[in-house]
């Protein structure tokens, strides 16, 4: 007997249960000094826009320090700074856009060793079991990516899925989830 397949089920994403909030694209004020945009579009393997999406994003200020909301030492002192945005969109278009400051190099795993001026991203979508986890770095940085050891882990030909690049305003970096133009992710 051959029975035909079933529809495929999806999780979630039920983002607007708890996720959004109005500051969450801010990860520093956008009237911080040096405030910067960060936008782009978030897209699936055939290119298309993915409308539901969570978006987070992690970084250091300018100075290559944290903000450190729970009262261990080095915490950035650039007031207003989170360090730390969300953007969710349930019906959106496919696009992003979060306020921060451009960040810092900081310091790498090994000692001595620096990382680029970098930003942490996640991202959650529906029918997505696990976050895929990837990084923006600066495509004006050039000196600070060729020495950043966790960049010389990627292929050189796969850099470029992993660079924003000036915009008016700030910088532009979009993440393909799959297909020729995947971003590169980490298993973390």
């Amino acid at each position: 007997m051959i029975f035909t397949p079933t529809p495929s089920q999806t999780v979630g994403p039920f983002l607007s249960i708890g996720l959004p909030w109005a500051g969450g694209p801010l990860a520093a004020a956008p009237d911080t000094p040096g405030a910067i945009r960060i936008s782009g579009m978030i897209r699936d393997g055939a290119g298309a826009p993915v409308p539901d999406h969570v978006l987070e994003t992690w970084q250091a200020d300018a100075d290559g320090r944290f903000a450190d909301l729970l009262g261990f030492g080095g915490a950035s002192t650039l007031a207003g700074f989170r360090g730390f945005a969300r953007c969710c969109a349930e019906d959106g278009d496919g696009s992003y856009e979060i306020v921060t400051v451009k960040p810092g190099p900081v310091a790498g795993v090994r000692p001595g060793s620096m990382q680029a001026p970098h930003i942490d991203v996640s991202v959650m979508a529906r029918g997505m079991l696990d976050r895929c986890v990837t990084r923006i770095y600066f495509a004006d940085e050039e000196q600070a990516n060729a020495s950043d050891p966790l960049l010389a882990t990627v292929p050189r030909e796969r850099w470029a899925t992993l660079l924003a690049h000036a915009a008016p305003g700030g910088y532009v970096f979009d993440i393909h989830l799959q297909g020729p133009s995947e971003t590169v992710f980490f298993a973390i």
